[in-house]
């Protein structure tokens, strides 16, 4: 069988070693000595002003748009993974939905102005499949309206714009450490500002509001990573450039095969150093897509379709019709892209997408 990803695992001897210091130390949450040396290691590779890691990649989503949203609308992306418009709604926020560039496949950054209210209190973006949004042009229409700014850059581990890290834009960015990206904590996220003030409201509201054991801050809740999580994302730490590279190479045989093709394939914002997160291709219709996913399963191969539906149609959004997001949510499919995804496996699904025996 070839998934659509499978995760990267270290050999199990160098993450039970990081396992055994934890419970030398008798501490397995509450920011031990695993969670720090990640957070060290992750700064000084991803090249940072500043991290906290988290027990998932939604729960820095909320915590920006508790501290920032205001319970106000939120102007945001249709294309998406879910939890990118079920945190706007959990925190009690309105998503307003501002349709997608049809090569970049993120937020439109020149209708993002028609959408702004009174009522508008940030935008939240996504750098899909870890393509940049128009960072600029974003932060320059938020300084004019004075919103907040918020990147869901999940897919992003380690990609930079103009040279700087993907992370240092916008008021607050997150990520995910979920076992399907290619940097993993087996569950996880992690949270990044710059501005000290901020960080230090993220900060504290990933632990309950604490002050010391005694005294609070302010509100809270549990977004600690704990200690084996911290092992696993350590152990993998050591091949994340190798985890880069192969992907790249797999990439790239996709591309031998599939440019200059039917397919529309995404096109990577210029400037931007990529990471290999994820190898879409849209079809020509949805009817053509789910013929080759038939082909594909009936061969033991099972892409998946990210992101569909498109999140202006899920019952809880009430979003308003997005034609692009709409239009791309239902012919677009992701293909198997991971580490040791064999180069014989790639020209199979390739010859059947390209309808070749």
């Amino acid at each position: 069988m070839i998934p659509v990803t499978k995760t990267f695992l270290p050999p199990i001897d160098e993450y039970l070693a990081l396992v055994n210091r934890a419970y030398g130390n008798h501490w397995l949450t509450n920011r031990g000595e695993l969670v720090k040396e990640l957070e060290a290691k992750l700064v000084d590779y991803l090249k940072v002003s500043k991290i906290t890691i988290t027990n998932n990649g939604t729960v820095p989503l909320q915590i920006a748009l508790k501290l920032l949203g205001n319970n106000g609308e939120i102007i945001t992306t249709p294309f998406s993974y879910v939890a990118t418009t079920a945190a706007i709604v959990w925190e009690n926020c309105t998503p307003v939905f501002v349709d997608i560039h049809p090569d970049f496949l993120t937020i439109d950054e020149s209708k993002i102005e028609a959408a702004i209210t009174s009522k508008t209190t940030a935008i939240l973006a996504t750098h899909v499949f870890g393509n940049p949004c128009n960072v600029d042009a974003i932060a320059s229409i938020a300084q004019k309206h004075n919103l907040k700014v918020i990147y869901d850059a999940a897919h992003s581990f380690g990609v930079s714009f103009n040279g700087k890290s993907i992370f240092e834009f916008g008021d607050v960015s997150t990520c995910s450490f979920h076992a399907t990206k290619l940097f993993h904590t087996a569950e996880g996220g992690a949270m990044f500002c710059k501005d000290p003030e901020l960080q230090h409201k993220l900060y504290y509201s990933h632990n309950f509001g604490h002050n010391g054991p005694l005294a609070f801050y302010g509100l809270g809740i549990n977004g600690k990573i704990s200690e084996l999580q911290a092992a696993m994302g350590l152990a993998v730490f050591p091949y994340i450039n190798h985890i880069i590279a192969r992907r790249k190479e797999i990439v790239e045989l996709y591309e031998r095969f599939l440019i200059g093709s039917n397919f529309q394939l995404l096109k990577i914002r210029p400037n931007t150093e990529w990471n290999y997160s994820y190898y879409p291709v849209i079809f020509s219709s949805e009817r053509e897509l789910l013929q080759i996913i038939s082909e594909l399963n009936a061969k033991q191969i099972f892409p998946r379709r990210y992101f569909y539906p498109s999140l202006n149609t899920i019952p809880f959004s009430n979003g308003a019709p997005m034609q692009i997001s709409e239009s791309i949510a239902s012919r677009i499919l992701c293909l198997p892209l991971y580490t040791d995804l064999a180069k014989e496996d790639v020209i199979q699904i390739c010859n059947t997408l390209l309808r070749k025996s």
